[in-house]
């Protein structure tokens, strides 16, 4: 947006002359809105109870186990379905029912509790050597309806559906997006001041992932602070970010006095610098050889690229991965060729992969909804993805370098969309810590 502003100015040395008008352009770029709000979250005492892993990255199977374990999981919160009958699709209108009336369980017997003023809030999370922390706030639905918060995935209607759906049964964001920034000095300096002060919480989960939170006591500093961050992006969450701002306007198409001050606007964000983050790679494997044998693949293989053998399963830098065909040939490290390094989408090594070898020479097109691809979060490790070819569960393998920030933040700021599976964040941040009451 931008505004005129309009000036009359005489000559200074002759105070009668004729004046002179002036037009001065003045352009205010809108930025990002971060607001406090009144959080729910467990006790002190019961955070490490409650805090349950993201409903979408375990399985129905997963997620009954981890509920059987512990009543009070948020587990049965974003993944009611375990409640019932294991024949109820997950979509059935009864699974949003059990959200609520599992949600109003844990308020009523005090496990959650609802702040009684606005705040922000620090959330630190700590996987060995690596620490992010990230501000607990929540963003408007029209920024990111405006592109100030930037996406850079396609979402699938059925989850968006799903997650819309959910959002709407209990009336909260029950899960927070996991937003990423430019970093700010003036920010950092607060947050590391606050995070000097008597911890929410602090609990080490299962996975060895510690978690501390902290509630903002300098928040009207902070707030003014993030006025400096213009654009954000969602790293992790496109599903649940999409799905508030249709939740908003279904809210807002309900309530005849709709004025845009209510809460339903705003969504629930957990917002970190991207210097901070750590993006594991993403990797693959393929169910068959498309008729090849594995020497004829690897003569293939040479004549579109350099192959070489290596006993080293990750890939030393981009532009290069690592190929996996069995005990019998072992490793080999593949360098791409002819990288479009001004192309923020040909120059991903996952894109080239797809364009190099899954199409042309293993005949995998979509890689969205081809049945004959899988894909094995970093966070596995490749011992998984050797298992997998040994076990005859796949014929090839491949070992992805990783994603850099930068090259995610530069797809996004080109309104463009990362192929599909090219990031895996780590750590994913917990549910239930923190939720957002659209009332």
């Amino acid at each position: 947006m931008s505004y005129i502003s309009a000036a009359i100015k005489r000559s200074r040395h002759n105070p009668f002359s004729f004046p002179i008008f002036s037009i001065e352009y003045n352009f205010h770029m809108p930025t990002l809105r971060i607001r406090p709000f009144q959080a729910i979250h467990p006790t002190t005492s019961d955070a490490t109870r409650v805090a349950s892993v993201p409903y979408d990255v375990v399985n129905r199977e997963e997620a009954a186990a981890i509920g059987l374990q512990n009543e009070n999981s948020f587990m049965h919160i974003v993944r009611a379905e375990i409640d019932l009958d294991p024949e109820i699709s997950p979509y059935d209108t009864s699974v949003y029912a059990k959200a609520k009336e599992n949600y109003k369980r844990l308020l009523d017997i005090g496990v959650l509790i609802k702040d009684k003023e606005p705040s922000l809030y620090l959330y630190r999370q700590c996987m060995g050597d690596h620490h992010q922390v990230g501000i607990v706030a929540c963003c408007h639905v029209d920024d990111y309806n405006d592109n100030l918060i930037r996406k850079h995935e396609k979402t699938r209607p059925v989850k968006e559906d799903d997650r819309t759906n959910h959002v709407l049964g209990i009336n909260a964001n029950s899960g927070p997006v996991f937003l990423t920034y430019r970093g700010k000095c003036a920010i950092d300096s607060i947050v590391s001041d606050e995070m000097n002060k008597r911890p929410l919480f602090h609990f080490v989960a299962d996975d060895g992932v510690m978690h501390t939170g902290w509630r903002v006591q300098d928040k009207d500093a902070l707030v003014v602070a993030c006025e400096q961050i213009d654009i954000a992006y969602v790293a992790d969450g496109h599903h649940r970010s999409a799905s508030a701002a249709r939740a908003a306007v279904e809210l807002q198409s309900k309530n005849i006095n709709h004025n845009g001050s209510e809460e339903y606007n705003w969504f629930l964000t957990v917002l970190f610098p991207s210097s901070q983050l750590d993006i594991l790679p993403y990797n693959r494997v393929v169910f068959d050889l498309h008729g090849n044998t594995p020497e004829e693949l690897l003569n293939q293989l040479k004549e579109v690229g350099t192959l070489s053998e290596t006993s080293n399963p990750n890939p030393s830098s981009s532009g290069s991965c690592c190929i996996y065909l069995g005990k019998e040939h072992g490793w080999f490290q593949f360098d791409f060729k002819n990288i479009d390094t001004t192309n923020p989408i040909a120059s991903l090594d996952v894109d080239l992969l797809q364009q190099q070898i899954l199409a042309p020479l293993l005949g995998v097109g979509d890689p969205r909804s081809n049945t004959r691809i899988d894909f094995v979060g970093g966070i596995r490790g490749t011992d998984a993805l050797e298992q997998r070819v040994d076990n005859g569960d796949a014929a090839i393998a491949f070992s992805m370098f990783h994603t850099t920030i930068e090259q995610l933040l530069d797809v996004a700021d080109a309104n463009l969309i990362m192929p599909p599976k090219s990031t895996w964040f780590e750590p994913k941040l917990r549910s239930g810590l923190f939720i957002h009451d659209l009332s």
